[in-house]
């Protein structure tokens, strides 16, 4: 029987994850979460209550920055392999309160590697971002392109994170791997993140806000494509395919969408049309996300397979139904 431990499987992709990993035979899957408050908590006690539904799951209320908390239920545990995903989330945020980053994304993070390192778990994989690219001069970004230009404090923790790690792989010998995840959408979806947030101001007559003319593209990755992908990484780990002891994944549709057409397509499928308003570049913002998924998909054989209608019809059949619009 093997052990996993997710952080912040409360969370969106944590969530999703949770629920795949819960149909692994012969194994028992842990979550921790500090239910913060970043966003509506009853979002988050939604995806709790939805995943407690499986018998092979456990949750306990553990914040990362406490460390010796961490430590008591890593060695209560005894985990074999760990998923990583909690963290302070959003690039806007980082800008006002950076300091929250420095504690959850860095602090934290090093009190995982720490749990990590004094458990000998097998793998630690944890969760990076697009955002470490910055503004390319060259599509698509594949990961051994320069990540020294963050565009927000957001950006430099994740950075940080992937330093850190492959810092302890040399030093410690551990083995560790980072997944770098590109515009995740879907259900049960963070209320700050579109398409939320666009029908959120849809439904309250609000002009939603396009930056920079709306010239953005972004490499949207459903959550279904992006759960199965780490899903084919754990059982490509688990039969010693990745021979590595860091490696870097990114985790992508691998098309860039424009902005404009993005919205054109909530209209149609809203069947309702957005007031605008169009503002300069946001600070952190960058021009455009778009992945190469040639190194995950060589290892996975998995070819994402969601479309951005599909998965918009996917997300809004959830939002329709979901009590937790304000």
């Amino acid at each position: 029987m093997k052990k996993i431990l997710i952080t912040g499987g409360a969370g969106f992709i944590g969530s999703h994850l949770v629920k795949n990993f819960s149909k692994i035979k012969n194994h028992k899957i842990f979550v921790i979460d500090n239910l913060n408050s970043y966003y509506d908590k009853n979002l988050k006690l939604e995806r709790l209550k939805n995943i407690k539904k499986e018998k092979k799951i456990i949750f306990k209320n553990v914040d990362i920055c406490n460390n010796q908390k961490l430590l008591n239920n890593f060695k209560k545990n005894k985990y074999d392999y760990v998923f990583h995903l909690a963290a302070q989330a959003g690039v806007r945020y980082s800008i006002t309160k950076p300091k929250v980053y420095l504690d959850n994304n860095i602090n934290g993070f090093f009190n995982i590697l720490e749990a990590c390192r004094d458990h000998k778990i097998k793998r630690l994989f944890f969760a990076s971002s697009s955002s470490v690219y910055g503004d390319q001069k060259k599509y698509p970004v594949s990961e051994n392109f320069d990540t020294n230009n963050p565009k927000s404090f957001y950006a430099a923790t994740k950075k940080c994170n992937e330093i850190m790690a492959q810092s302890y792989c040399n030093i410690y010998n551990m083995n560790i791997t980072g997944l770098r995840f590109f515009t995740v959408y879907g259900s049960y979806g963070r209320p700050d993140m579109t398409p939320f947030v666009f029908l959120e101001n849809l439904k309250k007559n609000k002009k939603i806000s396009i930056h920079n003319r709306g010239i953005h593209e972004r490499d949207f990755t459903h959550i279904n494509d992006i759960v199965n992908m780490i899903d084919l990484i754990y059982k490509a780990e688990l039969k010693n395919k990745i021979k590595e002891n860091f490696q870097i994944f990114n985790l992508c549709k691998g098309y860039p969408e424009k902005l404009k057409n993005y919205i054109k397509l909530l209209e149609l499928k809203t069947k309702k049309k957005f007031k605008k308003n169009y503002k300069k570049r946001q600070a952190g913002d960058v021009i455009k996300t778009f992945g190469d998924n040639f190194k995950v998909k060589k290892l996975t054989k998995y070819n994402p397979r969601v479309s951005l209608s599909e998965g918009l019809d996917e997300f809004l059949n959830w939002y329709f139904k979901s009590k937790f619009k304000n």
